[in-house]
C-alpha cells in the first residue's frame, strides 16, 4: 500500500509502511501545548512589556515582566523537553508568582482593576491546566530515583538486526 508520505522520498530513501495513532497520550499533547505557550507568553512579555504593564496599570514594572518572560520561555522550553514533568511543575510554581503579582496590583486605586481581575481569571485558568498536566505527566512518566531507564534490549534495528545485515548491498 503507498501512503502520501511516500510521494517526495527519493528512491533510496526508507518508505513509511503504516501508520497509526501517535504515542503520545492526551496528557502529553496537553504538556506540549502549554510549553509552547510558555514560550509565546515569554516572548510578549520580553518585547512588550510596556503594553503589557500599561494594560494592567502596573506601570514601573517592565522590568519585572522582562524577567517573568525569560522564566516563561525557560519553563516552556523544560515542558517541551524530556524533562516535562520538571517543566510542568516549574510553571505552576510561576502561575502562583504570577498570581501574587497581580493580587499585588488590584488594589482601588488602580483604574485597570478590571483588567487584572481577567488577568487573574485567565492565570487560574491555566494554572488549572498546569496542575492537571502536571499530575497526568508524573502518573504516565514518574521514575524512582533508584529506576535506571533500560536500554539493553534495544538494538536500533527497526526490523532487527539480523533483517539489516546486507541491507546495503541488497
Amino acid at each position: 500500500m503507498t501512503y502520501i508520505s511516500n510521494i517526495m522520498r527519493n528512491e533510496g530513501d526508507p518508505k513509511i509502511l503504516s501508520t497509526g495513532p501517535s504515542s503520545l497520550t492526551g496528557s502529553d499533547r496537553l504538556g506540549r501545548a502549554l510549553g509552547w505557550f510558555s514560550i509565546a507568553l515569554g516572548a510578549v512579555e520580553l518585547l512588550a512589556p510596556r503594553r503589557i504593564a500599561r494594560a494592567l496599570g502596573m506601570q514601573g514594572s517592565e522590568n519585572l515582566l522582562r524577567a517573568y518572560g525569560v522564566r516563561e520561555i525557560g519553563t516552556g522550553v523544560v515542558s517541551l523537553s524530556i524533562e516535562k514533568e520538571l517543566g510542568m511543575w516549574s510553571r505552576m510554581a510561576g502561575d502562583g508568582v504570577d498570581l501574587a503579582t497581580l493580587v499585588s496590583a488590584l488594589h482601588p486605586d488602580n483604574p485597570k482593576r478590571g483588567n487584572v481581575a481577567l488577568a487573574i481569571g485567565v492565570v487560574a485558568g491555566v494554572a488549572v491546566l498546569d496542575i492537571l498536566a502536571a499530575q497526568r505527566l508524573a502518573s504516565r512518566h514518574h521514575r524512582r530515583p533508584d529506576q535506571w531507564r533500560r536500554y539493553s534490549d534495544r538494538s536500533g534495528f527497526p526490523h532487527g538486526i539480523e533483517q539489516a545485515r546486507g541491507a546495503a548491498q541488497r
